[in-house]
């Protein structure tokens, strides 16, 4: 008989004001993008890579988290960790996980790699090819990944490990600037991962500052894989600016032959187009600003409006990335004049006007 696979577990008691309140807020949270169940005074959470249950006490939370490995186990104690410290923040919670994955061991999801190419692909727009080692958790399980930029090239850099809260625990030395990038193109067996960084003006842009220094030998940090996927249909709407274009050109290479897509892409002007390849039938429209800021028009949230969809018969997924204004206007669109379920679409604040990091995900 073979062997059943032996899940990694680790526990937490967390000392609440209202626990059972604080349970119900975090389920409500995680419902918008995966499985999360109360019955009483006790809930259940599916992470999309492991789950967690949880058991509401007079004065504490209780929480079991259950993932098939190192990583999986990891995503679950951080995800848990980052929103209910969120929720509960008056209360000032102190999580210690206690059982697998020990605070202070490296973080199982993290990988240094280092520049091997830079490449030119718009006027706006830089590829680079990182090179690491055993990348193939990468190739599956979301889109996106976190840089861990350093904010000195000649240094060297400091990298977080697991904190006892499941976060990651940073060194007393300067922390690198942390932004959220596609895999545009992965090769697992030479080790490649391509990352396409826009380059903006501004002050605040470590990412597209490092993108335009980048010499081959540069080191980076990378965490994830995360950011969801497309549902399974056979039309799809895929919108965003110039942020999501990587991540709308890498969806439709994936796309298979019979597949519809509705794309519409807001860019500056037409020098910022990029070439998209599809098996899929493709109905492509570049949105220009012209003149106007990135962030500051509507071109996308109409865009998206104007669309016209196909009938019930037919299924269909919705996917958008874009500046938090728009963001908010397409998820509002689809949900209550478009009636969409939450299991058919995915829309993303990828960046905020005037925020950075990851001020741009947090709601108003």
């Amino acid at each position: 008989m073979a062997d059943m696979p032996r899940f990694l577990k680790a526990s937490a008691e967390i000392a609440l004001a209202a626990p059972e309140e604080v349970m119900k807020r975090l389920c409500a949270h995680f419902a918008e993008y995966g499985r999360a169940e109360v019955q009483g005074r006790c809930a259940r959470i599916d992470t999309g890579f492991g789950v967690a249950e949880l058991e509401a006490c007079e004065r504490c939370l209780k929480i079991f988290a259950e993932g098939r490995d190192d990583t999986a186990l990891a995503y679950v104690k951080l995800a848990v960790a980052e929103n209910l410290l969120h929720l509960a923040a008056a209360d000032r919670p102190r999580i210690a996980w206690q059982g697998d994955g020990a605070a202070g061991s490296p973080l199982p999801y993290f990988r240094e790699m280092r520049v091997a190419r830079a490449v030119d692909i718009g006027p706006h727009m830089r590829r680079l090819t990182l090179l690491g080692r055993d990348l193939g958790r990468f190739a599956a399980g979301g889109l996106h990944v976190r840089l861990l930029i350093p904010r000195d090239r000649d240094a060297a850099p400091a990298w977080p490990v697991t904190g006892e809260d499941g976060r990651p625990s940073w060194p007393s030395e300067a922390r690198p600037d942390v932004r959220i990038y596609t895999i545009r193109r992965i090769d697992v067996d030479s080790g490649e991962i391509d990352i396409d960084f826009v380059l903006h003006d501004g002050v605040d842009m470590p990412g597209a500052r490092f993108a335009a220094t980048a010499q081959a030998g540069d080191r980076v940090g990378m965490t994830g894989p995360g950011g969801g996927s497309i549902g399974k249909a056979d039309w799809y709407l895929l919108a965003g600016d110039e942020t999501a274009l990587p991540a709308i050109a890498r969806i439709l290479e994936e796309m298979p032959a019979g597949k519809h897509a509705v794309v519409r892409i807001e860019v500056g002007d037409a020098s910022d187009e990029l070439p998209l390849r599809s098996a899929a039938t493709l109905d492509v429209q570049w949105l220009h600003r012209g003149g106007s800021q990135p962030g500051t028009t509507g071109l996308l949230a109409d865009g998206v409006r104007d669309t016209a969809w196909p009938d019930e018969t037919v299924s269909a997924f919705a996917w958008a990335g874009c500046e938090h204004k728009s963001f908010r206007a397409i998820r509002s669109h689809l949900r209550r004049e478009r009636n969409l379920p939450r299991d058919r679409h995915l829309v993303v604040a990828y960046w905020r006007r005037g925020a950075s990091g990851d001020e741009a995900r947090k709601e108003d």
